[in-house]
């Protein structure tokens, strides 16, 4: 995968030698000079070899070799119009989750013979701006990108200018446009309804307060499971940290923790395995036995999920796939006239481990918070 950063070297565009830390990078002329041939043979021999004989080639083929000359695709394919890259921003790239979608995508993008300059928007709009910026000067073949909560109106500048967006881990807002995403409304029943089903009536959903969708829709579904089986969420406890990450997990356990016992939740449904990680850190740091005093559920179903002091049961989102398929569509689109924009949704799993195994006392359903 290729990270983007400022490039060392400057593209000797008009065939003149360039610098980098004042050490001289051959150029085509060079190489032509070095060979005794022309520049227009240098380039057949870099672009259709068969047209040039092979005793001249060679002399080509070793010039290159001893003047260390490396070839400008950049250049060669920003004169084309684009170049043989694609973009992927993501909200977070410190999660796992978006380590495993980046694999996907960069497995595909690949194949097709394509880098994946990758950025980090860290939830930032402004940030996100910039990178959309950068993608657009560098004439990406496309761009993949898990926005902020607001879709910023960079994204419908690059679509204007015939540059394909897909949405990545968020649905679409129309038809117009590729999206893959998975059911988060589901997500969030699934875990409450698996902690409901135990016994549980106290719950609390630590969400993010950036106001993602996937964010929105994991608290959905959590409400109207619990609502389905108490008849109010009077029980459900809403907690909104900054971050998604393990110390916000943290801080949030700490607060459960203060919380009267009357009050205080059994269990709870983290937005993702990060958080949840935390608060397992934080519940045993108290003394707090998991899953017997206190349950938790985390989101994504990252490799650190399974692999902590107390397996962590998570709802698992096939995260290679989501960045295998969005990538497929994204090349679809960038490539063949004939695209039909596409809305995939998939659906999450529960993956039920030790930390919420425990089946506590209490009514199956419809009982009192």
């Amino acid at each position: 995968m290729t990270r983007f950063r400022p490039a060392g070297t400057i593209p000797a565009t008009d065939g003149a030698s360039a610098t980098t830390g004042g050490a001289l990078t051959a150029s085509i002329r060079d190489v032509a000079g070095h060979a005794g041939v022309s520049v227009g043979t240098v380039s057949n021999v870099l672009n259709r070899p068969e047209t040039v004989s092979e005793g001249t080639r060679q002399r080509v083929l070793d010039a290159i070799a001893a003047l260390g000359f490396v070839r400008n695709e950049s250049a060669r394919h920003l004169r084309a119009g684009r170049s043989r890259t694609i973009g992927l921003v993501v909200l977070d790239i410190a999660n796992p989750f978006f380590t495993d979608v980046s694999r996907g995508v960069e497995e595909i993008a690949n194949a097709a013979g394509l880098a994946v300059i990758l950025c980090n928007s860290d939830d930032v709009p402004a940030k996100e701006s910039a990178h959309l910026d950068v993608l657009a000067e560098q004439r990406v073949q496309g761009v993949l990108i898990t926005p902020t909560a607001d879709l910023s109106p960079a994204l419908d500048a690059l679509r204007s200018r015939g540059v394909p967006v897909v949405l990545l881990d968020r649905r679409a807002t129309g038809p117009d446009q590729c999206a893959v995403a998975v059911d988060d409304v589901l997500g969030g029943r699934l875990a409450a309804d698996h902690l409901l089903e135990r016994g549980h009536r106290r719950l609390a959903f630590v969400g993010g307060s950036s106001g993602l969708p996937q964010v929105h829709e994991r608290h959905e579904g959590v409400e109207l499971a619990v609502r389905e089986a108490c008849g109010s969420d009077d029980g459900l406890t809403v907690m909104s940290p900054e971050k998604l990450t393990v110390a916000a997990g943290r801080q949030a356990g700490e607060q459960i923790i203060g919380m009267p016992a009357a009050r205080r939740p059994t269990a709870a449904i983290c937005a993702n395995d990060l958080v949840a990680l935390g608060m397992l850190q934080e519940m045993v740091r108290h003394g707090m036995r998991v899953p017997d005093d206190f349950a938790i559920v985390g989101y994504d179903d990252i490799d650190f999920a399974a692999a902590a002091a107390v397996p962590l049961s998570s709802v698992r989102k096939p995260r290679h796939e989501l960045g295998r398929r969005a990538a497929e569509l994204l090349l679809d689109e960038a490539r063949n006239e004939g695209h039909r924009h596409e809305q995939l949704l998939f659906e999450p799993q529960l993956v039920v481990r030790e930390s919420s195994m425990v089946r506590r006392p209490g009514p199956a359903r419809k009982g009192t918070p």
